[in-house]
């Protein structure tokens, strides 16, 4: 591996100082299709200065259940760009995501992956598929904060920041731009989720005033990802949220022909790290078989974020002229189409043979002025906070909410009073419908005795305090508050 890391000292630079880059080779077939990416950049002549790290299977095995080690972080703090290749996450419980731990610990706020068919030369759902999903890398349900709070019930918190929707929404609008893209979709799901969508669709319609020039237009996720999947052509740049990006970008990504063909990049503020979305399919490992399109597509990103525009267009067009000559790997390869049926060193072979030529038919990358994009630093806004109430999460054992209902409104001495209570956010209580079906976990809303009268933390305590004396068992609490006076909590089902 380590030949190939280095340049020749007979190659001229693209410019004087050369870009360092860490490079992970990955687990499975990640150490192959690494090996192929960057003999296809040395042959490029991509000015890049390769720093290898150890992340990955065998560093969890080794005890560190991050998968990655200190020596690794200070080299990624020292490049700030990150070529990696797909990795293993050993089976079991206490061994975390490292995707997921690079994205958040970097901050790379942003993941973009381009999608793009390439009919006839590889056999796809739709010939004129041409979108690029932009999708938030840091919060959502990917902030992975869960918590077994009674017997019957688990909860995963969405966490949805004002922050976190403007970086990834300007983003989205400034990526449209910068690409000579025509409209930005947003998706979200705040016919139901009217607080965390609902603030993602809120601070869509608020920057997309900004860039009039962009069509902008907000969909529902349910039936945008169905018209997505069907109708392609009707997408140009498309934002949403952590776990909608996830599963978008694979739908789009196998509908255009294969996982397998798509890189992707995850941008932040300081560092971006650019990889394949597949992955590290241990079963096919050491074969000569795998196809490494997908991290040459994210080592194309790559030197465009860098400012190798010529680099990029060099490789991404031999790229496409390889795949238009015929010349495939077997997850591509279609009998009575194809030209040849290659391995992984003989396709990398192919484009490099490649370099200087363009795609005959497809589409060839044409870039001017694309690079990195800046995103001005989150100012927040002064509001008033005001404490109305606060849910209480019971732990309950019984069905009838009528009788825990009419218990917890005879607390006295307390300023709380009892408003209602919900199960699995169906209100119960007062009035519930007797065939709404109840778990153990019961949450109670409390508001003060009178309308006119301040709610504080220490009638909180008391109320508490009551709960405990009861022989109630709180498993949670949620205070209820106001923002310059609307509303900063969602009602029951029924309230």
């Amino acid at each position: 591996m380590d030949t190939l890391i280095k340049h020749s000292n007979s190659q001229p630079k693209v410019s004087d100082i050369s870009t360092k880059v860490a490079v992970a080779y990955g687990d499975g077939i990640g150490p192959e299709i690494m090996q192929s990416t960057i003999r296809i950049l040395n042959a490029a002549r991509a000015n890049v200065d390769f720093h290898p790290i150890k992340l990955g299977r065998q560093v969890y095995l080794d005890g560190n259940t991050s998968g990655i080690d200190s020596s690794a972080w200070q080299t990624i703090d020292d490049c700030r760009i990150l070529l990696k290749a797909p990795i293993t996450t050993p089976q079991g419980k206490g061994y975390k995501s490292l995707n997921v731990t690079l994205r958040k610990s970097l901050g790379l706020f942003a993941n973009v992956r381009p999608v793009r068919s390439m009919e006839p030369y590889v056999s796809t759902v739709h010939s004129n598929m041409d979108v690029v999903i932009i999708r938030e890398n840091e919060e959502d349900l990917y902030a992975g904060i869960e918590h077994q709070q009674t017997q019957d019930v688990v909860q995963c918190l969405k966490l949805i920041t004002r922050p976190g929707c403007e970086k990834i929404i300007r983003y989205a609008f400034e990526y449209a731009k910068m690409h000579k893209r025509k409209k930005v979709t947003c998706m979200v799901k705040d016919n139901i989720m009217k607080l965390t969508d609902g603030l993602f669709h809120k601070v869509f319609d608020e920057l997309s005033v900004e860039y009039p020039e962009i069509v902008s237009q907000t969909e529902i996720i349910d039936i945008g990802a169905a018209k997505l999947a069907s109708y392609p052509e009707r997408y140009d740049v498309v934002v949403t949220s952590n776990l909608y990006g996830d599963i978008l970008s694979d739908i789009v990504a196998e509908s255009s022909g294969s996982v397998g063909l798509a890189g992707s990049a995850n941008v932040g503020s300081n560092v971006a790290m650019f990889e394949a979305i597949h992955g590290s399919a241990p079963d096919i490992a050491d074969q000569n078989i795998a196809n490494p399109t997908g991290l040459i597509n994210a080592a194309v990103m790559m030197l465009i974020h860098i400012g190798q525009l010529d680099v990029a267009k060099k490789i991404k067009n031999a790229l496409l002229r390889t795949i238009e000559d015929g010349i495939h790997t077997a997850d591509i390869y279609q009998e009575g189409w194809s030209k040849k049926r290659v391995g992984t060193q003989d396709f990398t072979q192919a484009i490099i043979e490649r370099l200087g030529q363009s795609p005959r038919h497809l589409k060839a990358l044409n870039l001017k002025n694309e690079g990195k994009i800046s995103i001005p630093k989150y100012k927040r806004p002064t509001e008033q906070k005001k404490l109305v109430g606060i849910d209480v999460f019971l732990d309950w054992q019984g069905d009838d909410a009528t009788l825990i209902g009419d218990k917890l409104t005879q607390l006295t001495n307390v300023n709380s009073r009892l408003k209602m209570i919900t199960n699995r956010g169906v209100k119960v209580y007062p009035k519930g419908n007797k065939f709404t079906y109840c778990t153990d976990h019961w949450r109670c809303r409390f508001l003060p005795k009178n309308d006119d009268t301040k709610y504080t933390h220490i009638d909180i305590l008391e109320l508490l305090q009551a709960l405990y004396e009861g022989g109630f068992d709180v498993v949670k609490t949620e205070n209820l508050y106001h923002f310059d006076g609307l509303r900063g909590f969602s009602l029951g089902q029924g309230e």
